[in-house]
This record gives structure tokens, sequence and C-alpha cells, in this order.
């Protein structure tokens, strides 16, 4: 195949040995099986902020700091180089988030380091070395999806734990692999206290995934554990260890006013851009 370009500058210098194939071709990056010496891997190549299709990326970067003052003065003029600051915040938080995670003992792929912008990491595969299909793509037992969905809840407790919130977990974001579920796809993962979205995007993430294997477990559709773990993680006592039950008590006190409000922005910014969208075609 011809080799993109992303991936030519690991080439030269001799980091990656050889491109094999395109894996997939996703909103905000490309992934490609590469060979490394003897071991076959996985590249991920970032999209140019202007050709990438995830929608309100500010919103996932809220909470996200410069490392120093001029930098962080730049990204809030919002000049030439608080972009340049922003784009490789952007690519570098899915490697830092894969590495705190995996010591935090969630499954997530290896990371390798990145190079020139590209991360290089595990490629996580099947019982059989093919590469590992998504969730969505599996059928289960209910035994299976309630077995599965306990180790994700623990996973999504452990990052949580770790102050990290994935932001677009879903069944197309987690492969399985030969021992279970491994969760994939962090670049928009969210600062969970420094996010004003995290409550929402918490409880996105694990109902994205109580949606997906209630369809083979029904009983998991009736499970709380988002309000659940929120509210044990505001009041300082959730731990990876917690014994969570998926239920919780809903009052009349327990109205979460601020995500209907911030349902309602995110709904008038969609709608101005699409009439933003319409008048330039008119133009």
């Amino acid at each position: 195949m011809k080799t993109p370009r992303g991936l030519q500058p690991l080439l030269d210098d001799g980091i990656i040995d050889a491109v094999l194939h395109r894996l997939q071709s996703g909103k905000e990056a490309e992934v490609f099986v590469v060979r490394r010496g003897d071991s076959i891997c996985c590249a991920k190549v970032y999209k140019d902020v202007d050709r990438r299709g995830f929608r309100r990326q500010a919103e996932y970067q809220e909470g996200r700091r410069a490392r120093g003052s001029r930098d962080a003065r730049a990204m809030n003029r919002r000049s030439k180089r608080g972009s340049q600051v922003q784009e490789s915040q952007w690519k570098n938080a899915e490697v830092n988030a894969l590495y705190r995670l995996a010591e935090a003992g969630v499954r997530v792929p290896e990371p390798m380091g990145v190079f020139d912008g590209v991360l290089l990491m595990e490629r996580i595969v099947d019982d059989e070395g093919i590469t590992a299909p998504q969730l969505g793509q599996v059928d289960m037992t209910p035994d299976q999806a309630r077995s599965w969905h306990a180790a994700l809840i623990r996973d999504v407790v452990r990052m949580l734990c770790a102050g990290i919130i994935h932001g677009d977990l879903s069944e197309y974001n987690v492969l399985v692999d030969a021992n279970g579920p491994v969760i994939i796809d962090l670049p928009q993962a969210v600062d969970a206290a420094g996010n004003n979205n995290a409550c929402r995007m918490l409880t996105r993430d694990i109902n994205n995934l109580r949606g997906t294997l209630g369809r083979f477990a029904p009983d998991l559709m009736d499970t709380e554990y988002a309000r659940e773990i929120w509210a044990l993680y505001e009041a300082g006592d959730l731990t990876p260890e917690t014994s969570l039950t998926g239920q919780f008590a809903i009052t009349e006190q327990d109205a979460d006013v601020d995500a209907v409000l911030d349902q309602i922005d995110e709904a008038r910014r969609e709608n101005e851009a699409r009439q933003r969208g319409r008048e330039e075609a008119d133009d």
C-alpha cells in the first residue's frame, strides 16, 4: 500500500519497519497496522484540525491546562500559537490517558509512545490473533453481557478515580479480545474535576454501555449506575473497590438542572451552526 504521509517520518527514522494495512478511519484519526521489529502494533495518525469531524472539541478540552504561562496566554488569546498548543494537547491527551489508565488497572491498549504526532500502541487481537471486533459486532449470551457490563462499569469507576472520563464511550470504542472488553479511543478524554460537562458525559458513557449490553440482558436496562457512581464521586466516597448496586433513589431534589441547561445550550449552538451553514451556502 502507499505509505500514508503521517507515517513516512517514522519509517525514515526507523521507528517502524513497515506499514501493513489500514485498520480503521474515524472522525479524528486513521489507524494503521504496522510492523516494529518482530512485533505487530497499531499506529494512530491524527487528522488535521480542519479535517476532523469530531464536534464540540472545545467542550472536551475544558479543564486541560497548558504547561507554561506563555502557552496559556496564547490559548486564551486564540492566537496561531495558541491553536498549535491546543492541537498538541489534543494529540498528547490520548497517550497521557493511556499511561494513567493502564497504571490504574483499566483494560486499555498498551501505549508505546508518540512520535511525530503519531501514537504507537498495542494491537488488540482475539484468541485467533485477528484484530479484535468492536463490542457492537459481537453476539453474546445474557450471562456474558452481564459479565462484560460489570467489567466495563468497574473500569469506568477506575477511570473516574484516576480523574478521567472517556467522554465518547460506546459500542464502537470497546474491543473484545479473548479476555473480554478493552476500552479504546481516548483523545477526547475529559478531566473529571475540571470540566463542567463531566457528569453529563459520564452519564452518557455509562448509559451507552447499558443500552448496548441491555439488548442481550434486558435486566441491565433497569440499572442506574451513572447516578450512583456520580453521587459517590461527588461525596468523595468512590474508590476502585466501592461495592455498587446499580440502584439509585431519584427524588425531586436530584433533578440535574445544570445538565438540562447544558443540553438546551448544546441544541442552540448546533442550530446556530446549521443556520450559519445555510447562510454560507446561500452566499
